[in-house]
């Protein structure tokens, strides 16, 4: 994305700021809608030239017949004042909630749609600066650059209780699961669906020939350095970065769309999701609003029995459901949130399927019969592949939460062999100081990033059949000098010998501290040396009580 979109970008932004559409989620839900229109009247163009060509292929049905032309962009765009704002409001957004039957999509879209740009100055300022975009001449690299640009703005603020999973943590993640065509890939939890666009990212990547390569801090952060990217790579070893293709040789686009499934209780992360996935070429995507966690949040018998190849997401930690609301197939007694998560991962996850999660540290300890019963499921019934300990500044600045990934597979059947042992990875620096805030987000420091390591030591224990875990054996004692160890391992017999307990921290190597120079003899006279001071002055004491 260049600099004159992002200009553009800012404009609308300062635009909505000073209009008094103040709140981040607010103001991108209603960029989306906006959006969303633009697209349709570009896609109504391409629909109309496709059937004056005689094109039998694809979808040739207008969305706007004759009689409701007046609903297009492009026929409404040069109104303006009240009579811009009172149209849109009152008959474009009804309009598009009413093609339930022709376009269900786009009726859900819309449905319960509320314009919340009141000013119409405001309003037909940012339509201006949005007709200036031609979305159908931009890839789906670029449309996904733009809504990701705009979504920055959530990155310092909480979204009640929810927060966006920084970029370096959604994409070591997604790359320890490795998604293929004709998985199914499913986030519970999906806010903006931020793990669901890396997924879609990371697969385009793996099915292109042309691949660009960027850092983890984006763009501007690689443009204000002034250098090419295989120079920062050079300089930096530990820089982190990810790669994006156009998935020119993705065999099946509907495939690709058909696999993504994604639920939010918010409508507005609905949408937000929505949009964010049709501006990275994803039109179908099977996204719900829904509680999963409830057996009245929405779900249906269908939703309920779908398992997934793919699990990714990063749940709300905080709250507990009354248990009258808690789905009745859940396999625990818990009403926490994250053990609730976590047993719907679980449970949903396809045979041969893989998960990654993020999750308090607290699960990995705690000692209530729920927390105990889950990590021994966990344990015994699926392969857990690895324990990833994070930085507790991770998502700083809004929380402090110290927190975990946990990696796990269910076996392909009942009868296949378990792995015994569990990896630990301890990630100390994730490329940004843990404590050190600055303009609202933390302070860059890819030098000293662990991911890149993470991630050459799975490599290697991938290609062992993860049979043969890097680093050394739980509780080692190593001599003094030695560097503390980034990874270990232990048994599954250890792990219930010690209640299922995963913190990183039980099982980690100790440095043994530095032995004294002293002689232990000299050490001897010294304390001989203080004992017999203390009996001459008790002695003395007992003389002077005496008299």
């Amino acid at each position: 994305m260049n600099n004159q979109l992002r200009r553009k970008l800012d404009h609308i932004t300062d635009i909505l700021w000073a209009g008094g559409v103040t709140n981040p989620v607010t103001y991108i839900e209603q960029i989306s809608y906006l959006i969303f229109l633009k697209l349709l009247d570009e896609e109504e163009s391409d629909r109309e030239l496709r059937a004056r060509l005689g094109a039998t292929g694809g979808n040739a049905t207008l969305l706007y017949p004759a009689q409701s032309e007046r609903y297009r962009w492009s026929h409404w765009r040069f109104k303006s004042g009240t009579e811009l704002r009172d149209f849109i409001r009152d008959e474009v957004f009804p309009y598009m909630a009413s093609l339930a039957k022709d376009e269900p999509e786009v009726a859900e879209y819309f449905r319960d749609a509320v314009l919340e740009i009141v000013d119409p100055n405001v309003l037909k300022q940012v339509i201006d600066e949005l007709d200036g975009f031609e979305f159908r001449k931009l890839g789906p690299d670029v449309k996904g650059d733009i809504f990701e640009y705009l979504l920055v703005h959530l990155g310092s603020s909480s979204l009640n209780g929810q927060f966006r999973t920084p970029r370096q943590i959604r994409a070591f993640m997604v790359e320890m699961v490795d998604p293929d065509i004709g998985d199914s890939m499913f986030d519970p939890a999906m806010g903006t669906a931020g793990f669901l666009i890396d997924a879609v990212d990371y697969l385009l990547a793996k099915y292109s020939d042309h691949i660009s390569e960027y850092p983890i801090y984006g763009e501007d952060w690689l443009e204000k350095k002034g250098k090419s990217l295989a120079d920062l790579k050079a300089e930096i070893p530990r820089l982190q970065t990810y790669r994006k293709g156009a998935g020119e040789k993705i065999p099946d686009w509907s495939l690709l769309e058909a696999s993504v499934y994604g639920t939010d209780v918010s409508r507005q992360m609905l949408r937000i999701s929505m949009m964010n996935l049709v501006l990275h070429g994803i039109r179908h995507a099977k996204l719900k609003r829904a509680n999963s966690l409830s057996d009245m949040g929405g779900l249906t018998e269908d939703d309920l029995r779908r398992r997934y190849k793919v699990i990714l997401a990063n749940p709300p930690f905080a709250g507990q459901l009354p248990k009258d609301s808690i789905r009745a197939d859940l396999p625990t007694n818990s009403k926490k949130s994250e053990l609730l998560f976590m047993s719907l991962m679980m449970q949903h996850l396809a045979p041969g399927g893989r998960c990654a999660v993020v999750v308090p540290e607290g699960l990995l300890f705690g000692s209530t019969g729920a927390h105990v019963e889950l990590r021994k499921k966990l344990v015994h019934d699926f392969d857990l592949l690895a324990v990833v300990s994070l930085p507790a500044g991770v998502f700083k600045p809004y929380a402090g939460v110290k927190t975990a990934v946990l990696v796990f597979r269910k076996p392909a059947s009942e009868s296949a062999k378990r792995l015994d042992k569990v990896w630990f990875y301890e990630v100390r620096n994730d490329g940004y100081d843990p404590d050190k805030i600055s303009g609202g987000g933390r302070v860059e420091t890819p030098e000293k990033n662990d991911i890149p390591d993470l991630l050459a030591q799975w490599k290697a224990y991938k290609v062992s059949g993860y049979a043969t875990p890097p680093g050394l054996e739980a509780n080692t004692l190593l001599v003094h000098g030695t560097d503390e160890p980034a990874c270990w391992w232990t048994t599954r017999e250890k792990l219930a010998d010690g209640d299922y307990n995963l913190g990183a921290g039980q099982w980690k190597p100790r440095v043994a501290e530095k032995s004294s120079d002293e002689d232990p003899r000299d050490l001897v006279t010294d304390v001989l040396g203080d004992y017999r001071k203390v009996v001459a002055g008790l002695e003395t004491l007992m003389v002077e009580l005496a008299k």
